[in-house]
């Protein structure tokens, strides 16, 4: 049966690489903790130690996609006035996941995936830090794609620290007041090197961004909220958001392409 399964799958994606495929995709993984009390766990721990080994399986889907960039909403700074006992869990399963990551995973080495811990990394307790930077050093010359593990993170956090680097460089003299613009704090963001983003998914069937990528979404990004919990998440669950996505992007090209036409005046 599994071998029917990945052999349908690899159908499929060879069917979706004959279209558009999305450069960019951001993931918020909701849905964890819900999740652990579905299926019946003792502990919702269980349902966020899914979570991590879900993102394993969607970044690989994507990579056989050919998608570039993954950014995923592992961790909110607002997820830190949770209990200190999940949140001291959470800190401990990061470390244990990505600790030992690019020795673990054919992933990185296979895709030449470039890993980068995004976010306000001063918040994080010095043993997590340690391992964020470890992992980072250990991907910074792969060139062939990304992954964005954000935590923690929010947009405001985000935009705010673009805008101090803005004012950093006019105090520096680097920079003129008159010169700044959307495309000087953009180039500032914590994702200036990624390409647009294409799409942002939500899953677990809640209806809100959750201060994610807010600036990165707000320009063409196709935003898609699934009725799955993450680690509930396939190809299946995507198939619908994907094709969605090259329909859009079809139609815009012919549009494109009518408008490049040239008008004959009887």
């Amino acid at each position: 049966m599994n071998s029917l399964i990945n052999y349908c799958e690899q159908f499929m994606l060879a069917i979706l690489r004959k279209g558009k495929i999305p450069r960019h995709i951001g993931f918020i993984l909701d849905g964890n903790r819900r999740y652990a009390r579905k299926i019946g766990a003792a502990s919702t721990k269980f349902g966020h130690y899914e979570g991590f080994k879900q993102l394993e399986k969607v970044l690989d889907l994507c990579m056989q996609l050919g998608v570039e960039v993954v950014t995923a909403f592992a961790f909110s700074i607002d997820n830190f006035n949770r209990s200190k006992e999940e949140v001291d869990y959470l800190m401990q399963l990061f470390c244990e996941a990505f600790d030992g990551f690019c020795e673990r995973s054919s992933l990185v080495h296979q895709y030449g995936i470039k890993i980068k811990i995004i976010g306000n990394l001063s918040l994080l307790p010095a043993n997590v830090q340690q391992v964020a930077y470890k992992i980072m050093e250990e991907t910074k010359h792969h060139k062939s794609r990304i992954l964005n593990i954000c935590c923690p993170y929010t947009s405001r956090d985000e935009m705010t620290t673009a805008i101090k680097e803005t004012v950093q460089s006019v105090k520096e003299g680097k920079l003129s007041i008159e010169q700044i613009n959307d495309e000087t704090i953009q180039n500032h963001l914590f994702t200036s090197d990624c390409p647009p983003l294409d799409i942002l998914l939500r899953t677990s069937g809640e209806i809100r961004l959750s201060d994610f990528l807010l600036w990165q979404a707000s320009d063409g990004c196709q935003i898609q909220f699934v009725n799955c919990y993450w680690p509930e998440l396939t190809l299946w669950k995507l198939l619908p958001v994907l094709l969605e996505y090259q329909i859009y992007s079809d139609h815009q090209q012919q549009a494109k392409n009518n408008s490049k036409m040239p008008m004959f005046i009887k």
